[in-house]
């Protein structure tokens, strides 16, 4: 499937990446992907020093070029976590006590930037970059069946099979999109043009894409009860399991987490 724009991950891709990725890192067990992104976000979620909160992303950005995957698509993903992060902190970076950087003012009213502000909005861009860039590399290099059997073991029913299906019928709604934004492109039209100018017809598009969706879904529901389906997805892939290897380098991973939390603690 092309691309509906080179900034929103591209799931055709990092499915394929999952499937046909040869890399070591395609070989670790996803138990040990899994427990190391547990940390990752318990250590980004605790401490709030930018130093160590940067060296673990350039960490983490090491294991995913490492990894062979595709580096360009994954700064071109940024867009989405960055701009979600500014449209948050760009209101509530102002008026943070600290030195003064530059400020704005009009009458009875004043914005001051101050450096313990830029430090707050460095640190959480740091933070989303980490926790986007560790997930897709667990994505990008876990398979799906080992994926979904994980689910299927984690989580109780029925959240289980929700997982499961939801994944199933992304693929179906970014195809039925991708078709409908083709199909305005030819008479001449285009999403910020159509939102701009023709807000009705972009109003269409998305309302079509919900109905459609709901069509497929049943379509497909009938399909599967009519090869047995009893209502429940049964995902018994054999995971692989963690290594000696593993185990210790999950042991070495949390006493360094501790470590550094610790630290990141102390007065200097």
């Amino acid at each position: 499937m092309s691309e509906l724009s080179p900034h929103i991950p591209d799931i055709d891709l990092i499915t394929f990446y999952s499937e046909k990725g040869t890399s070591v890192f395609s070989k670790i067990s996803p138990w040990t992907k899994a427990f190391m992104l547990v940390l990752i976000i318990l250590f980004i979620s605790i401490v709030k020093s930018l130093i160590l909160i940067m060296c673990l992303y350039l960490v983490v950005l090491a294991l995913y070029g490492l990894s062979g995957l595709p580096i360009k698509k994954l700064f071109q993903w940024y867009a989405m976590p960055v701009t979600f992060v500014l449209s948050l902190l760009l209101i509530v970076i102002w008026n943070e006590p600290g030195v003064p950087i530059f400020s704005l003012g009009v009458p009875q009213f004043s914005l001051t930037l101050t450096d313990n502000g830029l430090l707050l909005l460095l640190t959480l861009i740091f933070k989303s970059l980490t926790s986007v860039t560790y997930s897709l590399f667990f994505l990008m290099t876990t398979r799906y069946d080992h994926f979904s059997a994980m689910i299927y073991r984690v989580f109780p029913a029925p959240i289980d099979q929700i997982f499961l299906m939801s994944y199933r019928f992304i693929f179906m709604t970014l195809k039925m999109i991708e078709s409908m934004i083709k199909a305005l492109r030819s008479r001449g039209g285009g999403l910020l043009k159509s939102a701009r100018r023709q807000g009705k017809m972009f109003a269409e598009v998305f309302a079509l894409t919900m109905i459609r969706s709901y069509d497929r879904a049943e379509r497909v529901n009938k399909a599967m009860e009519a090869r047995g389906f009893n209502g429940k997805y049964v995902a018994a892939t054999r995971i692989p399991p963690i290594g000696q290897v593993e185990y210790l380098t999950m042991l070495v991973a949390a006493g360094m987490m501790i470590y550094l939390v610790w630290l990141a603690k102390l007065p200097f």
